[in-house]
């Protein structure tokens, strides 16, 4: 307040030098004048003084106090509405720097409360589209009579892009995985347009092939050129008897061949949807030797490029393709048959990632796994396997949210 106080007291001083000078002037002849009436004239320089000091004080002090305690009370009160705050500059340049402080402080705060208000309608935007997806994913499972399935998904983020689902269209199931490029929003967005036209397509369309050519069709002028969506569809025929894959740029179809006793891999093939306009010569259907008791593994890269550290700094292993083998190879088999189950293959792979992952993990990516299992004609669900895994096989990662 050195300037403030500097110029107040300039002021007073100067009022103080005009009273000296005043008597020096008019000499005796003011002191004779003013002798009968001395105290009258002492009392009106005093308060002549005192009103000038007052005048100074609330000019260069009061007053833009004043002013920004009414603007600060508006402000508690309405200001962070739609409406401008505006503090006017006054006479004392020290205050002026206070004063626009407050003025952006107060533009800043009302800012602040605008982006939370907006990120509020976000977050509720946001839980509507969690909720969709949520009943998208955990909808009840369309029952197939040769087949048993056991399929679940986690996203990374409130939003997921990966996907599963099982379409009926007449002697024809549809399943399949999918998985769009990141996670949240973005993702989960394509997640839902590719689910919805995968389905509406299947309705008109036999072959995979042309299920998933019309959805990229349909798909690629509507979203941004880095918006992709990987997939690998199975196609089912019930009275056959007989299975078919389509892939679209998406990971291996695993195999297990219950005769052998061994896993296969198998290519998906084709490219990710939304990557170019016309995907019809790279995409193909093709037959897949499907037996009583085989399996086949459908699973997002949420699985195979999962680490064994809470963190990515070059030294962490990632769980790839000959894990999920593994884990299918040591599955259990039924005690009463000798077989395996959807069930026991989707718990052991699910053990195996748990304890991989280990505990204090991050999961970066959303993951999702799908078993398929050929029934036999014998085949007893009174054999299945719990789909409750016992908590001393879980290491910390588990399904659930």
């Amino acid at each position: 307040m050195k300037i403030f106080l500097s110029i107040t007291n300039g002021l007073i001083l100067t009022i103080f030098l005009i009273n000296l000078l005043l008597v020096y002037l008019f000499g005796e002849s003011f002191i004779e004048w003013a002798e009968w009436n001395r105290y009258i004239l002492l009392w009106t320089l005093l308060v002549f003084e005192a009103v000038i000091t007052m005048v100074i004080v609330k000019t260069f002090y009061d007053t833009p106090i004043l002013q920004l305690e009414h603007t600060i009370k508006k402000f508690l009160s309405w200001a962070l509405k739609n409406k401008d705050i505006e503090i006017h500059s006054t006479l004392n340049p020290h205050l002026n720097f206070v004063l626009k402080f407050f003025s952006q402080t107060l533009k800043t705060l009302k800012n602040i409360k605008s982006e939370f208000i907006h990120g509020k309608e976000i977050k509720s935007e946001v839980g509507l589209a969690m909720e969709i997806q949520e009943k998208i994913l955990t909808k009840k499972m369309i029952s197939i009579p040769s087949l048993d399935i056991v399929a679940r998904s986690k996203p990374a983020a409130e939003i997921g892009g990966d996907s599963y689902d099982i379409i009926q269209s007449n002697d024809n199931y549809y399943i399949y995985v999918g998985d769009a490029t990141g996670h949240g929003v973005g993702a989960g967005f394509i997640m839902m347009m590719v689910n919805a036209l995968v389905s509406g397509f299947s309705k008109t369309f036999t072959s995979g092939a042309h299920i998933l050519t019309s959805t990229n069709e349909i798909l690629k002028p509507r979203v941004k050129a880095n918006l992709l969506m990987s997939l690998l569809l199975v196609r089912w025929n019930e009275s056959e008897k007989r299975l078919f894959m389509t892939g679209a740029g998406h990971e291996y179809l695993i195999i297990y061949k219950h005769a052998l006793g061994k896993c296969f891999k198998i290519k998906s093939g084709g490219v990710a949807l939304g990557m170019i306009k016309n995907i019809e010569k790279l995409v193909k259907e093709q037959e897949i030797r499907f037996e009583p008791n085989d399996i086949i593994v459908l699973y997002s890269d949420g699985i195979t490029e999962s680490i064994n550290t809470n963190q990515k700094d070059g030294n962490e292993e990632m769980f790839w393709e000959q894990r999920i083998i593994d884990a299918i190879l040591k599955a259990p088999k039924t005690d009463a048959d000798g077989y395996k189950c959807a069930q026991s293959v989707f718990n052991s792979i699910t053990i195996d990632l748990s304890k991989f992952m280990g505990y204090k993990h991050k999961q970066f990516d959303d993951i999702t796994l799908s078993v398929i299992h050929y029934k036999w004609e014998n085949y007893s669900p009174e054999s299945h396997v719990s789909e409750t895994i016992p908590i001393e096989f879980i290491t910390e990662w588990s399904w659930e949210k």
